[in-house]
């Protein structure tokens, strides 16, 4: 089982969702940066669940912990361990299906790939080790910081309401339940998933990522292009089911003429694109343009209306999933996959270095 990621900005995170811990080692982080606890915890608090009434009201405070890499509040250089204590949790409710394989969740795959699993919370394949990457872009964000780079993410979709682009306001982000930019459309999305919620049901929708400030030239051409890298780890999140980057999946209904982003001259003479549909990566290398990705993030598969499947025994049966469950992922996605663009653009800023002489 693979618990890296990166190349030369590596994470190996580890834990279960009914565990001790979650934790995660960063390996490849300069010295000198400065970190405290402080940074990294205001990142987790935006992941955490129970934040309100549209998110799972399981009550974790997610309270880390650096274990080492950091002295007087600055990297060292070595390895940085942080943990996360799990406080709060109920076993009991998953042992009725300690046999029984959950529709749409890696139960089954699990089970026959390693012939044994966690059943517990869905152990090493739930949400909750998302927060062991949100710590650990925490830090990324803080070596981001310093090259003047920032990633935003945000809801502009849940199931069939859209946020409307000309409505925008950055500021709203935080405001509201859904993390949307338009203050009007998130409080339609959050009247449906707590109708949905009611219904024992789950809802999915799109979260958009925008990095600005990246410098062009950060990527490979062939493999390890930066389009590559953060389709991979915006896809190795366990709801994320598609990834665009820039127009996406418009592109196949494009003339060139419209796809192409014209480049011309501002009036201090700076090359500059007319448009974006690249989505600031082109050749696989950035082209100093926003960086834009969004992700498609299916429903909570945990759900309490009835649902026909099997045990391990290949016996039909129903089940009906109680316990603390998101209604609708998009919300605490959000920060996990900030995390996960600022990774890849900390690992590619520090294999830059080493492109040309």
């Amino acid at each position: 089982m693979s618990n890296t990621f990166g190349q030369k900005f590596r994470i190996t995170t580890s834990g279960e969702s009914h565990g001790k811990s979650i934790s995660v080692i960063v390996d490849g982080c300069p010295a000198g940066l400065t970190l405290q606890v402080e940074d990294i915890q205001k990142e987790l608090d935006r992941r955490k669940p129970g934040q309100s009434k549209v998110t799972t009201q399981r009550k974790e405070k997610d309270l880390v912990e650096i274990h080492s890499g950091v002295f007087e509040d600055k990297t060292t250089g070595t390895s940085i361990m942080m943990l996360i204590p799990n406080t709060n949790f109920d076993s009991s409710k998953y042992e009725p299906f300690m046999n029984v394989f959950r529709p749409g969740t890696g139960d089954y795959t699990y089970w026959k790939k390693y012939g044994i699993r966690d059943w517990r919370g869905g152990g090493r394949a739930s949400g909750r080790e998302t927060a062991a990457r949100v710590a650990a872009g925490a830090i990324a964000k803080k070596f981001l910081e310093i090259e003047k780079i920032k990633v935003i993410g945000y809801t502009i979709k849940i199931r069939k309401i859209d946020a409307d682009r000309n409505k925008f306001d950055f500021e709203e982000i935080e405001k509201n339940l859904v993390r949307c930019p338009d203050k009007e459309a998130a409080k339609i999305m959050e009247e449906e998933i707590i109708r949905v919620k009611k219904l024992g049901n789950s809802v999915g929708g799109m979260v958009e990522i925008i990095a600005k400030g990246v410098p062009p030239g950060l990527g490979e051409p062939i493999f390890g292009k930066l389009d590559e890298a953060i389709s991979d780890a915006l896809g190795s999140i366990g709801a994320v089911k598609a990834v665009e980057i820039g127009a996406g999946v418009r592109v196949a209904e494009m003339y060139g003429s419209e796809c192409n982003d014209q480049m011309t001259r501002d009036e201090n003479g700076k090359i500059k694109f007319l448009t974006n549909n690249a989505g600031g990566i082109l050749g696989g290398i950035s082209t100093g343009q926003d960086i834009i990705a969004r992700i498609a993030v299916k429903p909570t598969p945990s759900i309490s209306m009835p649902q026909e499947t099997v045990d391990t025994a290949g016996n039909k049966t129903t089940i009906e999933i109680k316990g603390d469950h998101d209604p609708c992922i998009c919300p605490r996605i959000v920060p996990v996959a900030e995390a996960m663009v600022a990774l890849v653009l900390v690992d590619y800023l520090l294999l830059n270095k080493t492109s040309k002489l």
